[in-house]
């Protein structure tokens, strides 16, 4: 059995005396393993946490060898170079809780709560700590909003909004739905996978009615980053709110040991596109402190695209491989035959470079825009 390397660390308390660190055994992919609270706070190690539900559903899949790296916990992580904000989201936060990175886009971060800990999670700075990230006033996030007309859709995200309940989602749209200029109002989240019994909720088709008599449209964004994630009980639920006109987009992230396999994508995409969920996002991994051994090179990740499209019909080709950087939302094209990554920003805070193809040279083994050297 692996071990992980214990750090001792020795902390020096108030008076001058020093402490022994507090150690704990966690279970890891790999084993059990004794490690100190400071390893772990140093290393961004956010602690296993999954429902029942989904433990049950990987177990009973047929893909438990590769799902089980989306919730437990591995070694890696310990070895896990990044940042905890790869996109720059401090930066382009305007008010509390609220980013504007995008004209049209606002991005609300309304909890810092999910049901379960996605090991690459690229906001793992703010899961479950109480995070001062979140919106505390709705009533000042409106009034901004309210002053940028060019914002014509919100993204609830967090965490994950369906962790809060139903009535207090409903008081986010009192705030939300009077502001005229908003078109639509989406919601991201993991819970179909994670415990798709929260969409049984028998007051949510009249929060999703509110949406639509307002005149705008509901778009639920589900995280199918894996066929074997996509239960009966979550296709039977997105069904029933499809019977209500929520309109319904997947995005998924190319993880190592998971999904890196155009068959696996393929057939998840497939799936998605029969219970009318339209593929959206394949997002590169990110460099993100304890989970950017989930990255894999871009090279392997075009030919995983292109592979994923010789497998669907063309009517399900609706995704985009894209980047989320700290410039914008980057679609990656191709490795032209002049070694250099072509690459088109899908959205930038610069309008004017929204569609602009441009090109880095190719590096093997690069993972992200910033591996590539400029010129």
């Amino acid at each position: 059995m692996k071990r992980a390397r214990t750090i001792q660390i020795n902390a020096i308390d108030a008076v001058g005396e020093v402490r022994q660190p507090h150690t704990a055994v966690m279970n890891f992919i790999e084993g059990a393993c004794v490690v100190t609270e400071e390893e772990l706070q140093a290393n961004s190690i956010t602690p296993h946490h999954v429902t029942k539900f989904y433990r049950e559903q990987i177990t009973s899949s047929g893909h438990y060898e590769h799902l089980k790296y989306i919730v437990e916990p591995s070694l890696a992580e310990l070895e896990s170079t990044g940042s905890l904000d790869t996109s720059g989201e401090h930066d382009n936060t305007v008010v509390p809780g609220l980013q504007h990175k995008y004209q049209q886009t606002g991005l609300l971060l309304v909890t810092d709560r999910c049901a379960s800990y996605c090991r690459y999670c690229f906001r793992k700075r703010i899961i479950g700590r109480d995070s001062d990230e979140i919106a505390p006033d709705f009533a000042r996030v409106a009034q901004y909003i309210g002053g940028h007309p060019e914002m014509t859709n919100v993204l609830l995200s967090g965490g994950d909004p369906f962790m809060l309940s139903t009535a207090k989602l409903d008081k986010i749209l009192d705030h939300l739905l009077p502001i005229p200029h908003l078109e639509s109002v989406r919601f991201g989240t993991k819970m179909v996978a994670f415990e798709p019994k929260r969409f049984e909720d028998a007051a949510l088709p009249a929060l999703f009615r509110r949406i639509r008599e307002a005149g705008k449209t509901a778009v639920i964004v589900t995280h199918f980053d894996h066929i074997g994630e996509i239960s009966v009980a979550a296709e039977r639920n997105i069904r029933s709110l499809c019977a209500h006109e929520v309109q319904f987009l997947n995005q998924s992230v190319l993880l190592a040991k998971v999904n890196d396999d155009p068959e696996i994508l393929g057939a998840t995409f497939a799936k998605c596109h029969q219970i009318g969920v339209r593929p959206y996002y394949l997002f590169q991994g990110r460099p993100v402190k304890g989970a950017s051994h989930f990255q894999v090179p871009l090279r392997y990740g075009l030919e995983i695209a292109r592979g994923v499209n010789r497998r669907l019909s063309g009517i399900q080709k609706t995704f985009k491989y894209i980047m989320s950087h700290y410039t914008g939302k980057i679609e990656i094209l191709d490795i032209g035959a002049d070694g250099r990554l072509y690459m088109r920003y899908h959205q930038n805070k610069s309008p004017e470079k929204i569609g602009k193809i441009f090109s880095r040279p190719h590096v093997e083994g690069a993972c992200w825009l910033d591996d590539l050297p400029d010129g």
